[in-house]
């Protein structure tokens, strides 16, 4: 396929996430998006109609039709959903977490490694500006403290907290690691829905590091940030304010009067464009997606870890 070759992307399931990928999609000079799927025949209509694409709802009318798919259906149809694409030869894109379950997450990304078929996992946090600004000068962590609070909203109550919102910091945590986890602690409690609405987990990978992690969908305000302790720097990120800081441990024998810090002002960017264009350009050159299914995997399973412990 050449490079200014478009190639055709089906949705499934236009929600709140899959819309936007629809939108996405139709935006992007990569791709010709050849239909949105729904099980409401009424909201895929609406979409195709507003995009100029056919409506269905029937995913399996996307066959032989769609190179690739977003798949964006709530998380107990993500692996009937995205084995029947990937069986098709079909690459998917599948919206996190990947799998209800550990055991269907493994037998996904089994199913893309023996087709030889792409499977990205729609961890959005790793594409965030901040996040892709300073992961270069994150190394050997040893500490890392996440918040990530929201108000409630019925989109997501189909899981618990820990893979509703918990699981983009525990990917973004184990991207930075890179490290087996050796015991993780945890407690949550429901508040408003009959699974765990907020909660803490303390995570202690192979290499000393530790992660306190804490997750709510109740909060009264929103709050989205992550601190890194390393033996070099102290490094803060806001996400929703788009800004850094990172301070400097002072040389050998200096004063700590030399700590050196600097605040970095991220640039505005559009982290669900940047995922889907890294999913297209995947799908034209067969490359290993930035969070492919076994990095969705590992994410499943610490998170899996976290709720058994609830």
């Amino acid at each position: 396929m050449s490079t200014g070759e478009e190639i055709p992307v089906g949705v499934v399931g236009v929600g709140y996430a899959g819309r936007l990928h629809a939108e996405k999609y139709a935006a992007s000079s990569k791709a010709k998006l050849v239909g949105v799927v729904d099980i409401d025949g009424g909201r895929a209509k609406e979409l195709g109609e507003r995009l100029g694409v056919p409506s269905m709802t029937d995913y399996r009318d996307l066959f032989g039709k769609a190179r690739c798919v977003s798949v964006a259906v709530p998380t107990k149809l993500h692996f009937e959903v995205a084995e029947a694409f990937l069986k098709e030869g079909i690459d998917v894109l599948v919206e996190k977490p990947m799998t209800a379950t550990l055991d269907d997450g493994r037998r996904l990304v089994a199913f893309a490694r023996e087709g030889a078929r792409v499977l990205q996992v729609g961890h959005l946090e790793r594409f965030n500006p901040a996040i892709r600004a300073l992961e270069k000068a994150i190394r050997e962590p040893k500490f890392v403290e996440c918040h990530r609070l929201a108000p409630f909203v019925e989109r997501g109550t189909d899981v618990d907290v820990v893979l509703d919102l918990m699981i983009h910091d525990i990917d973004v945590i184990a991207s930075l690691v890179r490290a087996p986890v050796r015991q993780v602690d945890a407690v949550g409690v429901p508040v408003l829905t009959d699974k765990p609405d907020i909660a803490n987990a303390r995570i202690t990978f192979a290499n000393g590091c530790v992660a306190n992690v804490t997750a709510s969908r109740v909060s009264m305000k929103r709050e989205r940030k992550i601190r890194i302790f390393q033996p070099d720097a102290y490094v803060s990120i806001d996400y929703d304010q788009k800004r850094a800081q990172i301070y400097h441990r002072p040389a050998r024998g200096a004063s700590w009067m030399d700590i050196r810090g600097e605040t970095i002002e991220i640039k505005e960017g559009d982290a669900l464009a940047d995922q889907l264009d890294s999913f297209l350009e995947c799908v034209r050159s067969r490359a290993t997606p930035l969070v492919s299914g076994e990095e969705g995997l590992r994410a499943l399973e610490i998170a899996a870890s976290i709720s058994e412990r609830l």
